[in-house]
């Protein structure tokens, strides 16, 4: 199972055509999940109140659910399980991974907002501040960022899922030094006694993904979607 998520910015992920995603349906005989959480538009602007600043949490507490609940109704197992979301959906997928690590067989962190202490500090960051809330101006929000902050809180003594942390070198909306740091504290802090690997991906001459030529677009998603099968046991099927 492939299960995406975003889960903020009132921004509502609703059925798309994608054929990366057809190739992983088609060849690999996967299943794709996408779950609305919290955070998102799906549901009006109460929706997605109920995921920003201090309510945060219960955008990853939904999407773990949707992990459980593919899990209880037999659709796959945790080992069988990949996670993946970007910038935004990014953060979503790395604080799942430190929450509920046995939860999940592959998580790919795109372009990743994750230390949340000090985003608002590069690029555009301050403008997320209404979703996120700002660390440096409210003591709460301050404590709320930093339980979520995945930078902040890579755990030691846990066996990590295998772990791709995609950027770029000239991604000017979330800095890529969200990833590098995070990629830093994973192989730093699990990477020792992990058995899975904790690896990075970063993009020359490229930015947050939009505008990225096609060729770019297929050598990632080529190594994306190898990651994520050898990491799940998916056999590729003509």
């Amino acid at each position: 199972v492939l299960l995406y998520g975003y889960g903020g910015f009132s921004i509502s992920i609703k059925p798309s055509f994608s054929i990366s995603r057809v190739v992983w349906m088609q060849h690999y005989d996967g299943v794709y999940a996408v779950p609305n959480i919290r955070g998102g538009g799906e549901y009006g602007e109460e929706w997605h109140e109920a995921g920003i600043k201090l309510k945060k949490q219960n955008v990853f507490d939904d999407f773990q659910y949707a992990a459980k609940h593919l899990i209880n109704t037999g659709y796959t197992s945790p080992d069988k399980i990949a996670i993946w979301g970007g910038s935004n959906g990014g953060l979503l997928t790395a604080a799942c991974a430190n929450q509920a690590p046995e939860l999940f067989g592959c998580a790919v962190a795109a372009v990743g907002v994750l230390d949340m202490l000090r985003f608002h500090k590069f690029t555009i960051g301050y403008a997320w501040c209404s979703d996120y809330g700002n660390a440096d101006e409210n003591k709460d929000e301050f404590e709320a960022l930093y339980k979520i902050s995945p930078c902040h809180n890579v755990r030691d003594n846990v066996q990590y899922p295998a772990m791709l942390i995609t950027t770029a070198d000239h991604d000017d909306r979330v800095s890529p030094l969200h990833s590098f740091k995070y990629t830093a504290a994973l192989q730093d802090i699990a990477g020792p006694e992990n058995k899975k690997p904790l690896l990075a991906r970063i993009e020359v001459k490229a930015g947050h993904g939009a505008g990225k030529p096609l060729s770019k677009q297929i050598e990632e998603s080529a190594d994306v979607f190898a990651f994520v099968a050898k990491n799940v046991g998916a056999e590729w099927r003509d």
